[in-house]
């Protein structure tokens, strides 16, 4: 290999995946001028399974990354969520809060990550695109991550690059975790995602719109699913519609979701024009890996965040905020260990990252894991839906609790109680 090709491929960190996680990383880690590589098995534009809805929560980590969020610039903003269920319609806006917007977002996925790559870019990261990495590259004397070997382009080129940390920012399928031996945790929950669009009037929707009871009629007894359904208005002629459903009950496996989709999607309106016809592309699915399903976050040289560490909150299924979150968390405490004068210091200030992560939503996920098991119980999820929707008050509180949207200090006696509880619940 030449020189240059060696300097070329070799970094301070490799960062695996340019979703939200990984281009986040890569963009706060070169934005304190380390050098990064940034490796995407696909070529940008490129599809990805989501609801395509923002909260607050992203919408914040999308304006510190000095992403342009303005209508103007191609973003549909939304004021709140609309919740269905029981017999009841109810309208919450998002909470007025020091620490977050008053508002979400909507936006494809196939153009969402490019633009987080694009600023990942901007900031000094070096993008590859159209290279798929396989197995990590390990120091046989220290157990260490110093690498990936990788195919790069259309050829399939074999590479080798190196650096001495890695980011596994690779989803929820994780080649690289697998392959350093972390593997998902069984006792933590798993969802699924999946979704369609439609061409449809009610594409200028402002509120996200959630269907608390998911209803299957298609058998001689109706049954009620754990899970939800949910319309997006895309802003562009389209909507988004999909299901998130929970694996905790034993009919996760038998269920073809496909089908209960277009189930419900007959059930609605016909002038809603979700019909077979008004379909613009397939139904996908995707799998949400929930409340730390893959631990340590950090070990020999390899850190995880997003959906490789199983970050979707399982409240609400959202990953998006917690990919980027997670993602400048980490490169916080890369940026802090490269400035270490020698190895055992350095790895002394990465040992931190688990901590912090921890910190930060351990608490509040074992709570989403209680709420988890409690609406995995269809009389529980049914009286919930028939008793809560009817509380505004009740529901503005579940509303700040499923979206984790308080201000940490200063907040008002809802924000008090959802932290206390965060903070009293064991952080596992």
């Amino acid at each position: 290999m030449s020189e240059t090709a060696s300097t070329e491929r070799t970094a301070d960190v490799i960062v695996v995946g340019a979703g939200p996680a990984g281009s986040t990383t890569a963009y706060y880690l070169a934005k304190a001028g380390l050098d990064v590589l940034l490796l995407e098995k696909t070529a940008f534009p490129r599809e990805k399974v989501c609801g395509d809805g923002l909260t607050p929560r992203a919408t914040k980590e999308l304006v510190a990354m000095g992403i342009d969020v303005s209508e103007e610039a191609g973003w549909l903003r939304n004021r709140g969520l609309r919740i269905i269920g029981g017999g009841v319609r109810l309208e919450l806006d998002w909470p007025e809060l020091a620490s977050y917007p008053d508002y979400g977002l909507v936006r494809k996925r196939d153009d969402f990550d490019e633009q987080l790559a694009r600023q990942a870019q901007k900031a000094g990261a070096r993008l590859h695109e159209r290279c798929n990495v396989g197995a990590p590259i390990i120091d046989d004397r220290t157990g260490k991550v110093i690498g990936v070997e990788a195919k790069l382009g259309v050829e399939k080129t074999p590479v080798t690059f190196h650096a001495p940390l890695v980011v596994a920012a690779d989803g929820n399928s994780t080649r690289l975790s697998l392959a350093m031996g972390l593997h998902r945790r069984e006792d933590r929950p798993m969802g699924v995602a999946v979704r369609t669009y439609f061409t449809s009037p009610r594409h200028d929707d402002d509120y996200l719109e959630s269907w608390l009871e998911l209803w299957d009629r298609r058998g001689p007894q109706d049954r009620l699913l754990p899970g939800y359904g949910w319309i997006f208005g895309m802003g562009d002629g389209t909507s988004n519609v999909g299901l998130g459903v929970l694996n905790t009950s034993g009919s996760f496996k038998e269920l073809d979701w496909r089908e209960v989709l277009k189930a419900w999607c007959a059930s609605m309106p016909e002038d809603w024009g979700y019909t077979p016809e008004n379909m613009t592309g397939p139904i996908r699915g995707a799998a949400l890996p929930m409340a730390f399903n893959r631990q340590p976050h950090y070990t020999r040289g390899l850190l995880l965040v997003g959906d490789a560490g199983g970050m979707v909150n399982p409240f609400n299924g959202e990953g998006i905020a917690y990919a980027m979150e997670s993602g400048r968390i980490a490169a916080d405490v890369i940026v802090q260990a490269h400035a270490r004068a020698t190895a055992a210091r350095r790895e002394l200030a990465l040992q931190r990252y688990p901590k912090v992560i921890k910190d930060t939503y351990g608490g509040y996920y074992t709570l989403g894991r209680a709420f988890v098991k409690l609406i995995s119980n269809p009389t529980v999820m049914k009286l919930a839906a028939q008793r809560g929707l009817t509380h505004p008050m009740l529901m503005r509180f579940t509303l700040k609790l499923m979206a984790n949207l308080t201000d940490p200090t200063g907040g008002d006696a809802m924000d008090r109680i959802i932290n206390g509880l965060a903070k009293v619940a064991p952080k596992a």
